[in-house]
């Protein structure tokens, strides 16, 4: 989660869902922003969708199975989503309990899944709050920008909210540094300054700036096949190593 937009949330869903699939665990990704740039970056095109999970938010009449897709890698699958989602937002304000929908839809299959990564709009509205209730950690993607840190104290009064008021369960995983571009003095600053105001909460990996994102989108497939003997590869598979750690350890 990250109410900024353009910080790689997208890209770090996709990539770190891949990177934990070739480890070996099962992986559901949740495209919940209604822009379905999870689902186009992994070659689904949302305009084409019959259902997509505003339809298990929603409605009744459709089961998990009937909305879930397998994506090119074998052991990921995707909840996808289009702009249907952006309605829900408004039709959720008059459901009982309204924060609690995704995480009832997401309790009836968590045993079927090692992992599931929720993507989230670039806003703190209902639909993160749903995506923070239904969570056990929050990873925050934080671009290498002096105007992204301002955001970030927004996100975690967010996040303590939820944790006081909705899942008291919540946890803060870790920031992950992305769009780093080394020969840039402002963004070594940035990441100093990161470093500085988060400490151990910072993953150690710095996901940098490649053209290969891009490509990847246009691809539809993560950067672990598309290029996956690239650095940025390379990151997302250390990000995997830190994030399994991270968790057993929790």
């Amino acid at each position: 989660a990250n109410q900024k937009g353009g910080v790689g949330k997208t890209t770090t869903t996709i990539n770190l869902g891949a990177a934990l699939v070739e480890t070996g665990r099962k992986v559901l990704l949740v495209d919940f922003d209604p822009q379905g740039s999870l689902s186009v970056g992994l070659g689904i095109n949302p305009h084409t969708l019959n259902q997509s999970v505003y339809n298990l938010l929603l409605s009744r009449e459709y089961s998990f199975d009937e909305v879930v897709l397998s994506s090119a890698i074998d052991g990921m699958d995707i909840l996808p989503a289009n702009i249907d989602l952006s309605a829900a937002e408004v039709q959720l304000v008059s459901e009982v309990a309204r924060e609690l929908t995704l995480k009832r839809v997401l309790d009836r299959v968590r045993d079927r899944y090692d992992f599931i990564l929720i993507d989230c709009a670039p806003s703190l509205g209902l639909l993160t709050v749903n995506a923070l209730t239904a969570s056990d950690k929050v990873l925050i993607p934080l671009e290498c920008e002096f105007f992204a840190l301002r955001g970030v104290a927004m996100l975690t009064d967010t996040i303590a909210k939820v944790q006081d008021r909705l899942n008291a369960d919540l946890e803060l995983l870790g920031i992950v540094a992305t769009m780093f571009d080394s020969r840039t003095l402002h963004s070594r600053e940035v990441l100093a300054r990161v470093l500085e105001a988060f400490g151990e909460t910072v993953f150690h990996t710095v996901i940098r700036r490649t053209v290969k994102f891009p490509e990847t989108t246009v691809a539809g497939e993560p950067i672990t096949t598309y290029a996956s003997a690239s650095q940025a590869a390379d990151s997302y598979r250390m990000l995997a190593r830190e994030v399994l750690a991270r968790c057993h350890a929790g």
